[in-house]
C-alpha cells in the first residue's frame, strides 16, 4: 500500500541530505521562521516541511496535484487532524510498548512478535478504514480520493478475516509439522514447514479411526541440552515463515510511517493557515506557469516571515509583468527592498512546494531551483576580503545554474568602489540574462542601474522603493526608472537631527 499524497507516482522520502545552496537559501530567506510556524513546535513536522522545500516541484501538474489535496484538507480540517492523530498514536504505541524490530535472532521469537504486532496494526487499520468509509464523500482531489478508496477497498472484512485466520494458524498451537532431509552424519538439511492435514470426517470417525504409524521421542524434564536441540529444530522449520512475516509487518509499519510523513505536510499547512487567519493576512493558491514563460503577476503579496514575527500591519506589494526576465530594484534606504525580495523568494518556494502564498492572487513561472546571493559581513578570520568572498559564492552559484533558475541578489558586490562594482554587476546580470536565468537584483549602485536603464533592455523591469516628500517611506515597491541616489541623507536626519535639536534646547535652558 502506498499513500501517494505528496507525489502522484512515488513515495516521499525523509532524509538529512541537503545541498549547500539550500542551507544558504534557508539563511537568506529566513525559512526557519516559516518552518517553525508550519511545524508548531513539532520536530517531526519541521523535518517534513524542511524536506519538502528542499525538493521543489518543477512540473505544473505536480504542483496542482498537491494543491488539490491541500484544498481538500482546508475544507476538512478536523477530519484530517483526526486522521493524522490516529496514525501518530499507532506509531507511538508501537515505539513505547511493542519495540518492533528488537526481536533478536530466534525465528520463533521473530514470528511471535510479528504476529503480535500485525494484530495491533490490523486493529488500527480497521479504525482507519472505518474513518475512510465515513469521510470519502467529503473529498474531491484525486490524491486523497485514491488513498481513501484504496483503504476502503483493500482493507475489507474478507481480507482482514483472511489475515486473522493465517495469523491464528501460525500460532501452531498443535505443534509444528515440517519435513527434513538427512545428510552426511544424519545431519538435517532442507527444512520445510508443512501445512497440517485437514482432519477427515467428524469427531466420532476420528476417535475410532486407526492411528497412522508414528514415533515419539520424549525429553527428560531436566534435559536442557535436549530442549535446546528441540528448540533449534523448531527454529529451523520456522525460519522462512518468520522472515516472511517480519517483512509483512515491516511493510505495514512503513505504510504507517509514510502516511504520517505525507499527511504531516498538510497538517503543517493547516498550522500556517491558522496563523495567517489570526493575523487577518490573505492567502491564495498560486497559478503556476510552465518553465520559460516568464510570467510574474501578484496582488497584495506579503513577506510571510515578517507577518509571522511582527504584530504590526505588514505592507504588501503588487506587480504585473509578462515576458520579463530581469528585475532591477533600487531606491531609498530602509524602503522595503530587501523585504520585497524575500517575499518573492518565499512565494516562489511555497508555490513550488504545492502550498498557498500570502497574497490575494499570485501567478509565476516555475523555476528549476532558487539561489540567493546576499551581502555578508567581513570574514572574521581575515582569510579573504568581502569582495573575494562574494565572487567565490557567485562562482559556486554559476557552476550549479541551469536554464530557468531564479537568482535573488541583495546588495551584492557593494564591497568595492562604485565604478568597479557597477561593472561587475553589469557583467553578471547580462550573462545571466543571456543564459535565460531569471534575476531579481536589489542594488544601491545607481551608476549600474542608470547606465543599464539607458541601454534599454526589453526584458528588464525597473522597480524602486517609494519615497514621499520629506523622506517618508511607504515601504511600497513600484515600477519606475532608477534614481541616482539612495537618499542616505534621510537616514542621517532621522538619526542625528533630533539629537542635535535636543542638545540645542538643553543649551538654551542652561543659559
Amino acid at each position: 500500500m502506498k499513500a501517494y499524497l505528496m507525489y502522484s507516482d512515488t513515495d516521499f522520502i525523509l532524509d538529512d541530505n541537503y545541498s549547500c545552496n539550500y542551507k544558504t537559501v534557508m539563511k537568506d530567506l529566513e525559512l526557519d521562521v516559516l518552518f517553525q510556524s508550519l511545524s508548531a513546535g513539532d520536530k517531526f513536522l519541521y523535518s517534513v516541511v524542511k524536506q519538502a522545500f528542499s525538493r521543489p516541484l518543477i512540473e505544473v501538474h505536480d504542483i496542482e496535484y498537491r494543491q488539490s489535496i491541500l484544498r481538500d484538507c482546508l475544507y476538512n480540517r478536523d477530519v484530517i487532524r483526526d486522521f493524522y492523530r490516529m496514525v501518530v498514536e499507532c506509531l507511538l504505541m508501537e515505539k513505547e510498548k511493542l519495540h518492533f524490530g528488537l526481536f533478536g535472532h530466534y525465528p520463533s521469537t521473530v514470528l511471535h512478535q510479528s504476529i503480535r504486532f500485525t494484530r495491533f496494526l490490523l486493529e488500527n487499520l480497521k479504525k482507519i478504514r472505518f474513518l475512510a468509509e465515513k469521510i470519502t464523500s467529503q473529498f474531491e482531489s484525486p490524491g486523497m480520493t485514491r488513498l481513501l478508496t484504496m483503504i476502503t477497498m483493500e482493507l475489507n472484512d474478507n481480507y482482514l478475516n483472511e489475515i486473522e485466520a493465517h495469523l491464528k494458524q501460525m500460532e501452531f498451537k498443535k505443534g509444528v509439522l515440517m519435513s527434513v532431509k538427512l545428510g552426511q552424519g544424519n545431519k538435517g538439511f532442507s527444512y520445510v514447514l508443512r501445512q497440517p492435514n485437514t482432519p477427515d470426517g467428524g469427531w466420532f470417525k476420528r476417535l475410532f479411526a486407526k492411528k497412522p504409524e508414528h514415533y515419539i521421542v520424549q525429553i527428560a524434564p531436566r534435559d536442557e541440552n535436549g530442549f535446546r536441540a528441540l528448540s533449534n529444530l523448531k527454529d529451523e522449520g520456522l525460519a522462512l515463515v518468520a522472515c516472511a512475516m517480519a517483512q509483512a509487518t515491516a511493510h505495514l509499519l512503513n505504510f504507517f510511517n509514510s502516511l504520517r510523513a505525507e499527511l504531516g505536510f498538510y497538517i503543517a499547512c493547516l498550522n500556517l493557515s491558522d496563523a495567517l487567519n489570526q493575523r487577518n493576512v490573505p492567502f491564495c493558491f498560486p497559478v503556476p506557469m510552465r518553465k520559460g514563460e516568464r510570467y510574474h503577476v501578484f496582488e497584495a503579496l506579503s513577506d510571510t516571515c515578517l507577518v509571522l514575527t511582527t504584530t504590526k500591519c505588514v505592507v504588501s506589494n503588487t506587480l504585473n509583468t509578462d515576458n520579463k526576465n530581469t528585475f532591477i530594484i533600487t531606491g531609498a534606504n530602509q524602503g522595503g527592498k530587501s523585504t520585497f525580495l524575500r517575499s518573492i523568494g518565499l512565494a516562489q518556494m511555497m508555490m513550488q512546494s504545492g502550498m498557498f502564498v500570502s497574497a490575494k492572487c499570485y501567478s509565476a513561472d516555475v523555476c528549476r531551483q532558487v539561489f540567493t546571493h546576499y551581502k555578508c559581513e567581513e570574514d572574521s578570520q581575515m582569510v579573504s576580503g568581502k569582495l573575494d568572498e562574494e565572487l567565490r559564492r557567485m562562482r559556486d552559484i554559476v557552476n550549479a545554474l541551469r536554464h530557468d533558475d531564479l537568482v535573488l541578489f541583495n546588495e551584492s558586490f557593494s564591497a568595492t568602489n562604485s565604478r568597479e562594482g557597477a561593472e561587475i554587476i553589469k557583467g553578471v546580470v547580462k550573462a545571466l540574462a543571456e543564459s535565460e536565468v531569471k534575476v531579481f537584483f536589489v542594488t544601491h549602485s545607481s551608476e549600474f542601474a542608470c547606465a543599464f536603464y539607458q541601454e534599454y533592455h526589453q526584458d528588464t523591469v525597473y522597480l524602486c522603493a517609494e519615497r514621499r516628500c520629506g523622506g517618508k517611506r511607504t515601504f511600497k515597491i513600484i515600477q519606475g526608472e532608477p534614481q541616482e541616489t539612495s537618499y542616505g541623507e534621510d537616514l542621517y536626519r532621522a538619526i542625528f537631527t533630533k539629537d542635535d535639536q535636543l542638545d540645542d534646547n538643553r543649551l538654551n535652558d542652561a543659559v
